[in-house]
Formats: structure tokens, C-alpha cells, sequence
């Protein structure tokens, strides 16, 4: 199943405001096939058209002077939405990202999206971990993500929230919430591929080792061979050990 996990960066938090409405900087989509990261991802960097805050900058650190030269998200919706295909979107705290999303494309002219299109790890975790802290931050800290080469302590300083790390992480804690990365296991060897005619999954077949040509020779010395056998002695006719061993 292809699916795309998302993140956003944008200017403050309400897209509708009359007094002039926050708008998207940055987006980070990472595609997903079967809950496995293909290596296709997309990033975009968009003018907002606006000033954005010292207080938000501290946050991704993106300032109005290095934004104002790239496209609009009007430029860039064509490949955006290209990218995004008819896939599930997964995002943390999804309705935060669908609200900025469908109030461009509504700019764009284009459609908004419903809300059943989104998946929301934050309600997933919620459910998983009820009273815990569910931030990503706290989530990539309970999975050890650093394990996984994620540099988790660079994000406590300015600027350290940026759209497509937090959307790579994000992609590995959706993995973890999922069942985590032993469901992934398949037994190849064992089981043959599914009928490519009828699309039935074949039963598993195990197959039996032969037997070694020449048994390997015992490890234990003649002293603990007797040692053993003493003690089994000991034990009486009805012993296991004298029935099999």
C-alpha cells in the first residue's frame, strides 16, 4: 500500500485568519510502500507572501529574506499534487497540516481534501500510550530513533525543526506504531510466492533437513560420559533419562 507521510512548516497557526492569514513555508512528503520508505521523497520551499515571525523562526529558522526567492505554493501545486498521487497522507497532528494544505490548493483554485484522506499519529499514539507525552519528539525518543542514525538532539535548538526530517521521522515512528520493524519479516525461504493467476497466498511448505553424511563427533569427554550415567543411576527404572537417553 503506497502511502505518503507529510510535514509542514508555516508562518504561525491559523491559515484563516482575517487579520492575514499564516501561510505554508516548507513541505516534506516521504513515500511509503508498505510501510517502508522507497527513497522518493519531496521538498519545497515556498514563499509565503508575508513576514514570518521572530518566535516562528526560532522554530524551522526560516526568515522572509531566504523565503521571498522561492516559488509560490500556487507555482509548485501541480507538482505537489503529482507527487501525492490518490495516496493516504500521514501526518502528526494531521489536521494542523490539512488545514494549511487545502487553504493553498482553495487559493489555487483547486479542491480541498477531505479529511478521511489523512491519517493522524498523534490520535494513533494517543490510543497506544494514553497519559504519555505523544510529541514526535517524544515518540522518536521512546523508539530510540537515534539507533536509526536520526540526530534527535539537534532538533531542541533554533531552528532545528525543519519539514522533511521531521517527515523522515515521522515515517520510521508510523513504522514503530504500526507493529514496528518485526512485522516486516518475511519468511522467503519458506513459503512460496502467491499464485500469480488466482492471487491466492500458497500454503507454507517447510522442508525437512537431511540428515549429516558423518554425525558430528560428541563434545562431552569420557569422564562427564560416566559422570552422567552415575547420576542417571540414581534416578530409578521409570527415569526419563534411562527410557531415551
Amino acid at each position: 500500500m503506497r502511502e505518503i507521510v507529510f510535514d509542514t512548516e508555516t508562518t504561525g497557526l491559523d491559515p484563516l485568519s482575517e487579520n492575514g492569514p499564516d501561510r505554508l513555508v516548507e513541505i516534506g512528503c516521504v513515500e511509503l510502500m508498505g510501510l517502508e520508505r522507497t527513497g522518493r521523497e519531496l521538498h519545497l520551499y515556498l514563499n509565503p507572501e508575508r513576514s514570518v515571525p521572530d518566535e516562528v523562526v526560532r522554530v524551522h529558522g526560516l526568515t522572509r529574506d531566504f523565503l521571498k526567492n522561492h516559488p509560490r505554493f500556487a507555482d509548485l501545486v501541480e507538482q505537489f499534487l503529482s507527487f501525492i498521487g490518490d495516496a493516504p497522507l500521514v501526518a502528526h497532528n494531521a489536521s494542523f497540516d490539512q488545514s494549511f494544505i487545502n487553504a493553498e490548493l482553495v487559493r489555487s483554485g483547486r479542491d480541498a481534501m477531505q479529511a478521511s484522506r489523512f491519517v493522524d499519529t498523534l490520535t494513533i499514539a494517543r490510543k497506544r500510550f494514553p497519559g504519555a507525552s505523544c510529541s514526535l519528539d517524544a515518540l522518536a525518543k521512546r523508539f530510540q530513533l537515534d539507533r536509526y542514525g536520526f540526530d534527535l538532539a539537534s532538533r531542541k535548538g533554533p531552528g532545528g525543526h525543519g519539514a522533511l526530517v521531521d517527515a523522515r521521522i515521522l515515517a520510521e515512528v508510523y513504522l514503530q506504531l504500526r507493529g514496528g520493524r518485526e512485522q516486516r519479516l518475511v519468511f522467503d525461504d519458506l513459503a512460496p510466492a502467491a499464485s500469480e493467476e488466482s492471487g491466492a497466498q500458497a500454503p507454507v511448505q517447510f522442508i525437512r533437513r537431511q540428515p549429516r553424511p558423518t554425525p558430528l563427533a560428541p563434545k562431552i569427554s569420557a569422564a562427564e560420559e560416566a559422570a552422567h550415567a552415575a547420576f542417571t543411576a540414581t534416578l530409578g527404572p521409570e527415569a526419563l533419562w534411562r527410557r531415551f537417553g
